[in-house]
């Protein structure tokens, strides 16, 4: 797909601006500035929005984005005066108000246009880790590291992950992205070292598109060798977790600047998960929407069924999706036939176990989320629903110990956030109030996070007993969320089943001063 901005095109599928036929020397993350105002154009695109999608959710600066948007209008002709094309929202974001007309890109057939709308999985291919080692007798170490990456990628039923025989035929290629991606498909390349020097061992690995040779993550981990094949256990479930969120938003990432009117199940599933991930009350109702029309699409796609469900249990948590009993049966009905479909797929087990916990349903949900960690150790989510399940059910040392395990284990993940949030409430019912506090605080700084955040941080410093912190957070709470109040909470917390923890967190909210109503 193209686009035609005045007299220029800005070409998606050949990632090139051209002025009448001429490239246009433009900065590959302009580019990806470019098209994703282009591509949002009816609404606006919060500067954590470009953040996410350009940069991959890592901390950019202000001074590099306002650099970089710059520079964006000088590559079309305008300028940040005059705003023809890229309007500033002060203090919130961007919008693209210029003239735009969806084209065919100039070198499509349509053969290829119909190919790139087809319903695809990702590929992915893990490439033997390379031994920097002096000595040859790391060998079996690097060997047991790239296939224990593929073990595990390839637990995420919707990754497809290349046996090591299929990738022999193209090692030898002087352009291996190239040739990896036209012979076997692969969209994504995962490569790595291993140096060992005396009782030291750093494992460094890289999360590569094939499409344009991007690097989308790259990560070094130091260790001490004691026990190497605890070692071995610990590298590859920590750079498996890693990766797998990295595909996903590099996904939805591509999808987002798909037409609408092109998308097919496949496309509507990662689009709807792409907004169920904005953590917004509209961004959440599109996901709800997006997600049922995928599954309605393809009756047989199980994590549409799944993900569907749990943004509708998202939505009666966070914003004004109502509670109600038919609507917690429909989505648990959802995730017991998305298992029914695909009953080897962790996530799913992880969605159906948020939904019985939004039930009550502590111990099913403790179930289902203990089988989604031993069919995948590296799901974070679903330690983290494990921790939130055992908390309610007020195991609140199994609970806290593996939020602790969860933060070591994604670093990376969207929701990372929740999992400090969660966290912090487990700390509340179980007293530990500065521990409370300073979970979040990590999480405030985190994109996305929700006002259950700063209530929490609140309720923890209330029953410190500091009321000036209290108050001040409390100010910030109320800016965010004007309708908090007792009776608010109530209605949110439903899922609670323990009087003592309700009581406990209520307690707080008043302690802090918020109203009944």
């Amino acid at each position: 797909m193209a686009y035609r901005i005045g007299a220029y095109l800005l070409d998606l599928e050949t990632a090139e601006l051209l002025l009448e036929g001429v490239e246009v020397p433009v900065e590959p993350q302009v580019l990806e500035i470019l098209a994703a105002l282009v591509t949002r154009r009816d609404q606006m695109v919060t500067k954590q929005d470009l953040v996410d999608q350009v940069w991959g959710g890592r901390f950019v600066s202000d001074a590099a984005l306002s650099s970089r948007i710059k520079s964006a209008r000088q590559a079309i002709g305008d300028n940040g005066r005059d705003q023809r094309m890229i309007r500033t929202i002060h203090g919130r974001g961007f919008r693209f108000v210029g003239p735009v007309e969806e084209v065919l890109a100039p070198n499509a057939t349509t053969s290829s246009v119909v190919r790139a709308e087809e319903p695809k999985q990702p590929v992915v291919a893990v490439l033997d880790f390379d031994n920097l080692s002096s000595a040859d007798d790391q060998d079996y170490f690097v060997n047991g590291i790239t296939q224990d990456i593929s073990n595990i990628l390839a637990r995420h039923s919707w990754l497809e992950v290349l046996s090591r025989n299929a990738l022999r035929p193209y090692l030898g290629e002087v352009d291996l992205y190239e040739a990896l991606r036209n012979g076997a498909g692969v969209d994504y390349v995962v490569e790595g070292s291993v140096r060992r020097a005396g009782n030291q061992m750093r494992v460094s690995t890289t999360l590569v598109s094939t499409a344009r040779g991007q690097t989308h993550w790259s990560e070094t981990y130091d260790r001490n060798v004691d026990d190497v094949f605890h070692l071995q256990d610990e590298i590859t479930r920590t750079i498996s977790s890693r990766i797998e969120p990295e595909i996903g938003l590099a996904e939805r990432q591509r999808v987002v600047q798909m037409p609408v009117r092109d998308l097919k199940a496949w496309d509507c599933y990662h689009l709807g998960v792409d907004r169920f991930f904005q953590f917004t009350e509209g961004a959440n109702l599109e996901a709800q929407s997006l997600l049922d029309r995928s599954r309605q699409l393809d009756p047989n796609f199980a994590d549409a069924h799944a993900w569907w469900a749990y943004s509708v249990v998202l939505g009666m948590v966070y914003w004004d999706t109502p509670v109600s009993e038919e609507q917690l049966d429909q989505a648990l009905a959802a995730t017991e036939k998305a298992v029914s479909l695909d009953g080897r797929n962790a996530i799913l087990y992880a969605l159906m176990a948020r939904v019985r916990l939004a039930r009550g349903e502590y111990d099913l949900a403790i179930r289902e989320n203990q089988r989604a960690v031993d069919l995948n150790p590296a799901l974070a989510s679903a330690h983290c629903g494990l921790a939130d399940s055992l908390a309610y059910d007020g195991r609140l040392t199994e609970a806290i110990e593996t939020f602790e395990h969860v933060i070591e284990l994604s670093t990376n993940d969207p929701q990372r956030w929740a999992f400090f949030t969660y966290g912090a409430m487990a700390m509340i019912f179980n007293e530990e109030y500065e521990r409370a506090v300073t979970w979040c605080d990590e999480a405030l700084v985190l994109p996305n996070r929700q006002y259950w955040t700063l209530a929490h941080k609140m309720v923890a410093l209330a029953f410190l007993g500091r009321v000036d912190e209290a108050d001040s957070v409390k100010s910030k709470l109320l800016r965010e969320k004007p309708d908090f109040s007792i009776e608010f909470t109530k209605e949110k917390l439903f899922y609670i089943k323990r009087q003592d923890q309700l009581d406990r967190y209520l307690e707080g909210l008043a302690m802090a001063g918020i109203s009944n109503e």
